[in-house]
């Protein structure tokens, strides 16, 4: 584990993977871009990091010993819900994707790459939470569901509702348009970019999630639906509480 001057202005990255060289050149990287760097090789040195540093974001490889990097995230996500996490892996399949959004990863980047890819969608990441954090928005109501940016939080029928930052951002990104049948491109460029516009994968997943989440019913959804061949439609309902 490394861990630098912890005052950066473009904010804080923990970096997990079991490759002492890979930490290296990215902390080498990062730190030349203004981020603080803090890296560890395990799971579990992960974990016991963020409960005492408040990082903006973690890179997160799949496999690393111990605990190994599916687990780390989930467990993560549980003790941090907003904290974004970006997954590295040398696996390419959309089972692998599927796994490592399913565990509550925000984005998935294979192995080999290009620094500037990397460092792209981590400022990304780093610049949504950022603003997900200094919004000044109204809360918006939709039937039972209550959405706040400013408090970051969504409530139905005054149940609070813990939702990732993806999952988050998808949601405000659908309720702001109710009634909107929004393309599965247009979705994927405002949740996670327009570099995403062909990774369907996505949200799927989070659409999944989203249902769990917030339906009485995700298999008979009211809220969250499907429109054939386009993409999905925040549908306002009546509230009954």
């Amino acid at each position: 584990m490394n861990t630098d001057s912890l005052n950066s202005e473009k904010g804080t990255i923990l970096v997990v993977d079991d490759d002492t060289s890979f930490r290296r050149a990215l902390r080498l990287t990062l730190s030349g871009m203004g981020f603080t760097v803090v890296d560890a090789s395990r799971g579990e040195a992960a974990l016991s990091l963020i409960r005492v540093t408040e990082f903006d974001a973690v890179l997160l490889d799949v496999d690393i010993p111990g605990m190994g990097g599916l687990e780390a995230c989930r467990s993560i996500r549980r003790s941090i819900p907003r904290l974004p996490i970006l997954m590295l892996t040398a696996m390419d399949g959309e089972d692998d994707k599927v796994l490592a959004l399913d565990a509550g990863a925000d984005d998935y980047i294979t192995k080999p790459f290009r620094l500037r890819e990397l460092t792209a969608r981590l400022r990304s990441a780093v610049r949504r939470r950022n603003a997900q954090d200094t919004n000044p928005d109204a809360s918006i109501r939709r039937g039972e569901i209550e959405l706040d940016p400013v408090k970051y939080r969504v409530l139905k029928c005054g149940r609070l509702i813990h939702l990732t930052p993806k999952e988050f951002e998808m949601l405000h990104f659908l309720m702001t348009h109710v009634g909107e049948a929004i393309s599965q491109e247009d979705l994927l460029k405002a949740v996670w970019g327009p570099k995403y516009k062909k990774e369907p994968v996505y949200l799927r997943i989070y659409v999944s999630h989203l249902r769990k989440k917030i339906e009485d019913d995700p298999l008979k959804p009211q809220y969250l639906l499907t429109v054939p061949y386009v993409g999905y439609r925040f549908n306002e309902q009546q509230a009954l509480c």
